[in-house]
């Protein structure tokens, strides 16, 4: 059942109704089109070896496509750098993707998804177990591997989405592939905020993934995604994964509480 706030968010009169139902399927049009665009180009790109930017540039039209427009504040830092972030939905997915070119660590039950299982392997997913604790070494293992690659890396340490009033307690257990890291590695957490459309975004409780699709690409008006790109930091000068989720978690519930800074449209 959606939360009484999507509940009210559901109101509208017939005429925007329709207007939401036609915005709905024009956009599913234009995300077909881009992905069967991306897909070409991205296997044209492979076929020269060429490194491909389509798997990032399909997650950006995504975000696009939806109706969020994508902010950014400080700096980001480019490489060798490990991002942690609050999580509200599937959507946070193209857009941190689409600003950063990052790969993620997702649930396990996701690479299972018709078409989006398929995609996010194409972007160099890492699929984890979050319930299994005999695999918590062998998923360290993986992720110590990206770490290392041409992509960014970037984990939602809550572990699953909210409502954004808040962060929910954050699971450590990723944060040991950091210990002790890799040379000259930072962690930048990134403060993901919709603002005021917060609610709409936010996939909360056992709300079907199909109700939040449906609801977020049938509104009509424009939304604002910010990235907030805070302090990074040395995860070296941290004890254990415990110490450096903790001073994760700080930074972000700083971040929310003090509402960001004067955000740069990308």
């Amino acid at each position: 059942m959606a939360s009484p706030s999507t509940a009210r968010i559901e109101r509208r009169n017939p005429a925007a109704f329709v207007a939401g139902q036609f915005m709905f399927f024009a956009r599913l049009l234009l995300m077909a089109s881009s992905l069967t665009t991306s897909l070409v180009l991205h296997n044209i790109w492979r076929v020269f070896r060429k490194p491909s930017p389509w798997p990032r540039l399909f997650l950006l039209s995504i975000s696009w496509t939806s109706g969020i427009a994508t902010a950014t504040t400080g700096t980001r830092v480019r490489s060798n750098v490990f991002y942690a972030a609050n999580h509200h939905s599937w959507i946070d997915i193209p857009v941190m993707s689409g600003v950063t070119g990052c790969t993620f660590v997702a649930n396990d039950g996701i690479e299972r998804w018709p078409l989006i299982g398929w995609l996010c392997k194409i972007n160099n997913t890492i699929f984890v177990n979050r319930e299994s604790r005999t695999s918590i070494g062998s998923q360290v293992d993986d992720l110590r591997a990206a770490m290392t690659g041409e992509q960014p890396v970037t984990i939602f340490p809550e572990g699953t989405t909210h409502d954004g009033s808040g962060l929910l307690p954050f699971k450590p257990s990723l944060f040991a592939a950091l210990v002790p890291p890799p040379s000259g590695m930072l962690v930048q957490p990134v403060y993901l905020n919709y603002g005021r459309h917060t609610a709409r975004v936010a996939w909360v409780g056992d709300e079907k993934v199909t109700d939040n699709f449906w609801r977020l690409l049938s509104y009509l008006k424009p939304i604002t995604a910010t990235l907030h790109f805070l302090e990074p930091f040395d995860p070296a000068h941290y004890p254990d994964r415990k110490a450096i989720s903790a001073e994760v978690r700080t930074r972000i519930g700083a971040a929310m509480e003090g509402g960001g800074n004067t955000a740069r449209t990308v």
